[in-house]
């Protein structure tokens, strides 16, 4: 029998398959981190019931499926406009191909520095790293140490190791590289922060309060990870989340999409807490 399907199998339904493959990859990976990423699950689990039902003949079941699929040919369209006309842009601009390139580089820079700070973690070294973002710091890091070096696991090591010149400033870093070094910044003036927090976490919550970065704090007394955002300050992250936003950070999905930033804000403020 295998014989006789590959007899019928043409060089055409390799480009056939791979075609169709490589566009159900690549817009499932558009709406991956969206809302519309449930909608996938959701009908997944729809077929799965449809085959079920018809293999075990609930005719009833089967045909309030083959309804709902019908209203939903209607329903999703009007729903999920948006992301259905992001997925559209995408493909206009042919900018498929670069983003996933920009995926994949903002994972590797993501690790390097993930791997930084659980290392400056576990050795109880303190840290501070501010993600620049679309308020420019240029005012904090232009008198500091400039660098305008690659984003490496060790740099960033060697920076904030103990007795280093540059070990009490903060180190600026961006999309593309480590900025500056030794730079200090405005301190909160917030009353209301736990006295248990020093001037490293106050530097970082205040930069966070005069411009929309982001600052990832490693406290060399209790071996954690904060992030600040907006005067807002999440202590004690788990190595998975702070990976999860530094993949939207270096992949611009942050700045793109601020439901995305809105989001992780509420899923590091439950878990975290504020103080």
């Amino acid at each position: 029998m295998s014989v006789g399907v590959l007899k019928f199998f043409r060089w055409q339904d390799v480009i056939d398959i791979a075609l169709v493959t490589y566009i159900i990859y690549k817009t499932l990976s558009l709406l991956v981190g969206t809302r519309a990423i449930q909608l996938v699950k959701g009908l997944f689990l729809l077929v799965v019931l449809s085959f079920a039902a018809r293999w075990l003949n609930l005719d009833t079941f089967s045909w309030i499926l083959t309804q709902g699929f019908s209203a939903l040919l209607i329903i999703v369209p009007i729903i999920f406009q948006p992301e259905l006309r992001r997925i559209l842009e995408e493909l206009g601009r042919g900018s498929m191909w670069r983003r996933s390139k920009a995926l994949k580089r903002a994972e590797v820079v993501a690790d390097e520095v993930s791997k930084a700070l659980m290392y400056c973690c576990a050795h109880k070294i303190g840290a501070l790293i501010v993600l620049q973002r679309g308020t420019g710091l240029k005012d904090y890091w232009r008198n500091a140490v400039l660098l305008n070096a690659d984003i490496t696991q060790e740099l960033i090591i060697a920076i904030f190791w103990p007795n280093n010149p540059l070990h009490d400033g903060a180190t600026i870093i961006d999309t593309e590289q480590i900025i500056s070094a030794g730079c200090y910044l405005p301190l909160t003036e917030d009353a209301d922060l736990s006295r248990w927090l020093g001037t490293r976490h106050r530097a970082a919550i205040g930069v966070t309060e005069v411009s929309d970065a982001v600052s990832l704090i490693v406290s060399e007394e209790r071996g954690e990870i904060s992030l600040a955002i907006g005067g807002r300050i999440s202590r004690n992250l788990k190595e998975s989340q702070l990976k999860k936003y530094l993949v939207h950070y270096f992949s611009g999905q942050d700045q793109e999409q601020q439901g995305v930033l809105e989001s992780l804000k509420e899923e590091l403020r439950s878990f975290g807490g504020n103080d």
